[in-house]
């Protein structure tokens, strides 16, 4: 069973090595490494959110044909992973056995934060900050934050930008909705999730804010294997 994993915004694939190593051998970790950042730093940044899922769809298509897989996405990779579902039915690939969305609202309901990713430099970083992914060294250190502004200035962009649009289908496997208790999203945004599935939908809380995937790496992972190495999810 491969998992494919989709970074949050600024994220890069090694975000997820350390899963690598603690999840069940049955299970093969596939992060996704998305233009501009990585091993693939120079090559540009998306134009918008469309660009990004077709690139991301060329990079798996050839991958996901044979064996079992599943989709995993953090926040902005929630949402990418949404979108990517439907690049995959419209194409004729085979779907994936289950899909995990985590830290991010339903893609139906409408963004209500004010926009970010035209502020000026030391602004933006104030704020992408205060989500709590960034180490506040990252804005004290003048070389990198002049490396990752960019990269995480255009990810907010093409993020919130997105404009979502109906699915003539719900999705067609069961569904993991991973939450941190302290996040800033309601029960309307997470149970939304629930319109977009035509099996099961599983709500799972977690210990600490939006990034909570960095200090429940464990838990997480035994959530994924008990799902992806079960024959059914159990209630």
């Amino acid at each position: 069973m491969k998992l494919f994993c989709l970074p949050y915004a600024g994220g890069a694939k090694n975000i997820y090595y350390k899963w690598i190593k603690a999840i069940d051998e049955h299970i093969k970790i596939e992060g996704i490494e998305l233009k501009g950042r990585g091993i693939r730093y120079g090559e540009g940044f998306y134009v918008d959110f469309e660009e990004a899922v077709e690139d991301i769809y060329i990079n798996i298509k050839n991958k996901i044909q044979d064996d079992d897989y599943a989709i995993f996405g953090h926040s902005m990779g929630s949402l990418l992973s949404f979108e990517l579902y439907y690049k995959i039915l419209e194409n004729g690939g085979k779907l994936p056995k289950h899909m995990f969305f985590s830290a991010y609202r339903a893609p139906h309901i409408v963004r209500t934060e004010e926009p970010i990713h035209n502020l000026p430099d030391d602004e933006f970083i104030k704020e992408v900050i205060a989500l709590g992914g960034t180490p506040k060294e990252v804005a004290e250190n003048k070389e990198l934050c002049e490396l990752v502004t960019p990269i995480l200035r255009n990810d907010f962009r093409i993020l919130e930008l997105y404009k979502y649009k109906e699915k003539t289908n719900p999705i067609e496997c069961d569904i993991t909705v991973l939450n941190g208790k302290y996040d800033k999203l309601n029960v309307k945004d997470i149970n939304g999730w629930k319109i977009h599935s035509s099996k099961h939908t599983r709500i799972i809380n977690f210990e600490g804010n939006h990034f909570f995937i960095n200090s429940n790496m464990d838990k997480i992972i035994n959530t994924i294997e008990e799902t992806l190495l079960c024959d059914s999810i159990q209630i």
